[in-house]
């Protein structure tokens, strides 16, 4: 059983910053992603970035460049520095965890936070 927490959502004006934070509690898979995927009224939800344990990281085309991902093991913590945040950037952020390896699937979800970013 895995739990996670989102926090650092909030309202910023265009061109300010954010720092999201996840931390994961419950059975931790020593080989995991975590990271964030976000949902925009109307729009499906997507992947923003995401963080091996290993420390291997994608990002959304989107975000590449405004974006930073990065995640502290010892405390099973992700983390998403957001630069230079857009109004396009508004939706909620969820985090996500992903078993890596094995034969068997395990996905967990946050409850999401909402960003806001205002023009």
């Amino acid at each position: 059983q895995v739990q996670l927490m989102e926090s650092g959502g909030g309202l910023v004006q265009a061109g300010g910053s954010l720092n999201l934070s996840c931390a994961a509690s419950g059975t931790i898979f020593s080989s995991n992603a975590m990271g964030w995927h976000r949902q925009a009224p109307g729009k499906q939800r997507e992947l923003v970035a995401h963080i091996t344990t290993s420390g291997s990281i994608n990002y959304a085309d989107s975000v590449q460049g405004r974006f930073t991902i990065s995640r502290d093991n010892t405390k099973n913590t992700v983390y998403l520095q957001m630069n230079s945040l857009r109004p396009e950037d508004t939706a909620v952020y969820y985090c996500n965890l992903r078993k890596l390896g094995g034969a068997d699937r395990f996905v967990a979800w946050g409850q999401g936070t909402q960003v806001t970013v205002s023009s």
